[in-house]
């Protein structure tokens, strides 16, 4: 059958093929990401609408009361507490002020001078308005703490209260777990759905269209679609049986290779025939067995794949072209061309000299 030799072009449209595949590819893998975070939008359950449905209402509304009394009690006695500071502070100030009358009516008495009637007012003033902060300073006193003993009897009750709405949480909390894995599993349903009908659609694009010029276009758009479905596995099934999934994906993907490889020994195309056969004769070797195709100068040397560049040729082309054959497996290597009747190599499709053609078989 004869061939068609396709044209590789220069490196640089080689290069930009493969960079514009990978850049193609990562568009497609975006596009398909706003796909699945448009399903992952979906709404999930809602927790504050399933625990309202398993918590009594007359508990929840207590609740909330208490919580309402101690924060109404917290800001009194923070109040209390301010008037208490400063209650207490007018009273120091009053003592040094009485500290220091008393001083001063001692000193006076030391040295025989007697307090006026003003300064006697004004000490018995302070020493009264000491007495009635003291007095004052008690009473808050006493408020602080009866406050704070209704605090601590409501805290207690607020504790016993939320005990009973935490026992009857805990059912609102399993259903929601529930619901949340249940979602999850939809979600990853959906988006599988979405996205293994666009990878298989891709992989049959890739085994029949193989030989197009387009391959590259196929090629990125399989890629990005399987790496995005290989994450959205991951991310929504548990390891346990991820690792099955992954196992089991890659144990389909090995046998298919293997079974593609072997019927590709056992059954070749052209292409690659005349592949083989073309690295074969480049290292002087049978394209069958293996055995050097001892011809001209190298009638008498010997040499294996590894070492065929290794080996130098004599310089003697004194020797004419000649048909030959393989003394190890009988393969015709080397036969007269029937259009220009010289030598020509037997397994490829053209004559070197006169670019006849033939089937290769």
């Amino acid at each position: 059958m004869p061939t068609n030799p396709k044209s590789k072009g220069t490196w640089i449209h080689r290069f930009a093929i493969r960079l514009f595949t990978l850049v193609l590819a990562v568009l497609i893998f975006w596009v398909l990401g706003f796909f699945v975070d448009d399903i992952r939008s979906i709404p999930g359950p809602d927790y504050d609408s399933i625990e309202q449905n398993h918590l009594n209402k007359d508990l929840v509304s207590q609740r909330i009361s208490l919580d309402t009394q101690i924060a109404a009690l917290t800001r009194q006695i923070l109040n209390q507490t301010e008037k208490q500071r400063v209650v207490g502070d007018s009273s120091r100030n009053l003592q040094q002020t009485i500290n220091q009358l008393i001083d001063l009516q001692k000193l006076g008495l030391q040295k025989g001078i007697a307090f006026s009637e003003t300064e006697q007012a004004n000490f018995t003033s302070s020493l009264n308005i000491f007495l009635d902060n003291q007095k004052k300073y008690q009473e808050l006193n006493q408020t602080v703490s009866d406050m704070l003993e209704r605090k601590q009897a409501l805290v207690l009750e607020s504790e016993q209260a939320e005990q009973k709405l935490e026992t009857q949480r805990q059912p609102a909390r399993d259903e929601f777990n529930r619901l949340s894995e249940r979602h999850r599993l939809e979600l990853a349903f959906f988006q599988l759905a979405v996205l293994l009908p666009m990878l298989i659609a891709a992989a049959v694009v890739v085994i029949k269209k193989r030989s197009s010029i387009y391959i590259p276009l196929f090629l990125a758009f399989g890629g990005a679609t399987l790496v995005k479905v290989v994450l959205v596995v991951f991310e929504y099934f548990p390891s346990k049986y991820f690792k099955y999934i992954l196992i089991g994906s890659l144990l389909i993907v090995v046998a298919k290779l293997l079974i593609y490889f072997i019927r590709t020994i056992a059954f070749p195309k052209t292409q690659w025939l005349v592949k083989q056969y073309r690295e074969a004769y480049e290292r002087f070797l049978c394209p069958v067995c293996e055995y050097p195709i001892r011809i001209g100068p190298r009638r008498f040397l010997f040499w294996t794949r590894r070492t065929v560049n290794k080996i130098v040729v004599p310089g003697d082309h004194s020797v004419l072209e000649e048909a030959y054959t393989c003394p190890s497996c009988g393969c015709n290597l080397f036969e007269e061309c029937p259009s220009c009747h010289k030598v020509r190599h037997s397994m490829l499709p053209n004559c070197s000299h006169c670019g006849t053609e033939k089937d290769v078989k």
